[in-house]
């Protein structure tokens, strides 16, 4: 395991994948991390920002959203049309996430178009106007998409059961893209002062995966980044979120919600554990058994055997500081009870029983089947590199993330199982019908 050491100027790794990491720290806490890929003709870029949704203050709910739609409007160099189209002109993919944790502005493009790629999304980061006219159309479309994410059930769904859990005043219980409360009632200056004071070179990392030079990286960031308002001579350490774990018990055991849909969508949701929590591998292999595809036994005891729904799955989210881990199914109004007596009943049937070994055997196959198909993206490698700097602050290559799911045994799955199956959950039902009987059906 390669420690990311906060006040190495430089790291160097030669991955087992044939691939060559590097680390420049430059001494005003700008990262810039780089992964190469030999032979590779395009790479994905990303500059990010170490702030999330959870980092909200009350006044400023909804400006991190807000903030990732108002930086493609225009810089003091280019209109929102002129940023469109310099991604345009050498066919790049552009496109930023919102999380809980980070904001991430991100490109792909081919080698040669590394430079545009880098010096737009610089001026974007760090020299956004917020017009006022843009900030009202904005706020317009964001709540169209929130009105979107409303539409479906499954995510409202998704949504109660987080604030169910972790509590609707928690910052990590909040939805990333606020409500449309937070979103008319904060202002063009309130989304201002967050930007001011959470855009620094010290929360800002650049990442970087596929046909890259890292020293030419290095280069234009310095080049571009001197272009901006931002003092390049400060000194500065790398803001890191601290890591560890919160104990909390969910706020709410029963939750429904109406909305005229033809399914009830159900979850069971719970804590779970945190991003770089010990037993997150056993977490992985659990999640995998328990619900992660269609020989899983959520699958195959629900719609397989039964065919009480479509849709059936298990879900874990890893924070810095603490975890949700639950279940999930669309089933008729009149099977939901009896659909989240079965979900339930697959967690406790692992806490009580464990897993087999050929349960056991196909997880782990599974799992390092799908990590090798994941890294043949420069998007997960380029993300990956984002995790290693952001949260973890060490870089875990394919082989060694395989070693550690290998690592992992039958009986600490069955301890992680009775640990969840013990511990206090939200039962969440969506959908268009009478169901205040199902509450103190799951304990």
């Amino acid at each position: 395991m390669t420690k990311l050491e906060l006040l190495e100027p430089f790291v160097e790794i030669n991955s087992a994948e044939g691939t060559t990491i590097k680390r420049t720290l430059l001494p005003n806490g700008l990262r810039v991390l780089t992964e190469t890929v030999p032979a590779s003709p395009s790479v994905s870029i990303a500059i990010s920002v170490s702030v999330g949704s959870r980092d909200e203050v009350e006044g400023q709910f909804g400006s991190t959203h807000f903030l990732e739609h108002l930086l493609f409007k225009g810089t003091k160099r280019r209109s929102a049309k002129e940023i469109a189209e310099a991604f345009d002109s050498v066919g790049a993919s552009s496109n930023a996430a919102t999380a809980k944790e980070y904001t991430s502005y991100y490109a792909r493009v081919q080698n040669s178009a590394l430079p545009l790629a880098v010096d737009v999304l610089t001026d974007m980061v760090t020299s956004s106007v917020l017009d006022s006219k843009e900030f009202e159309l904005e706020r317009t479309v964001i709540l169209e998409e929130l009105a979107m994410v409303q539409d479906d059930p499954e995510d409202v769904a998704h949504e109660a059961s987080s604030a169910a859990v972790l509590g609707e005043k928690d910052p990590l219980g909040r939805p990333i893209g606020g409500t449309a409360e937070t979103i008319n009632a904060v202002g063009r200056e309130d989304v201002f002062s967050h930007y001011l004071a959470n855009y620094r070179l010290q929360d800002l990392v650049i990442t970087a995966a596929g046909g890259v030079d890292h020293d030419e990286l290095v280069n234009l960031a310095v080049k571009n980044f001197e272009l901006s308002e931002l003092d390049m001579n400060q000194n500065a350490k790398p803001a890191r979120r601290k890591l560890g774990s919160r104990e909390f018990s969910p706020e709410r055991g029963f939750v429904s919600v109406h909305k005229e849909t033809q399914q009830a969508n159900v979850a069971i949701a719970m804590p779970g554990v945190s991003a770089m929590d010990e037993s997150r591998y056993a977490m992985g292999v659990l999640n995998t058994i328990l619900g992660g595809g269609m020989s899983s036994r959520l699958f195959q005891e629900i719609r397989e055997k039964r065919g009480l729904a479509y849709s059936v799955y298990s879900f874990n989210q890893g924070y810095s500081d603490a975890g949700l881990f639950g279940m999930f199914a669309g089933t008729s109004p009149k099977n939901a009870s009896e659909v989240a007596k079965l979900l339930h009943e697959q967690l406790l049937s692992v806490a009580n029983h464990g897993v087999s070994d050929a349960e056991y055997e196909l997880a782990r196959g599974n799992i390092a089947g799908g990590l090798a198909l994941r890294f043949e993206s420069s998007q997960a490698r380029m993300n990956r590199l984002l995790s290693a700097e952001l949260s973890m602050g060490k870089f875990i290559g394919l082989n060694e993330t395989l070693d550690n799911f290998n690592k992992v045994s039958k009986d600490e799955i069955q301890q992680l199982a009775a640990k969840l199956a013990n511990s206090p959950k939200s039962l969440v039902v969506v959908g268009d019908g009478e169901f205040d009987s199902m509450q103190g059906l799951i304990h």
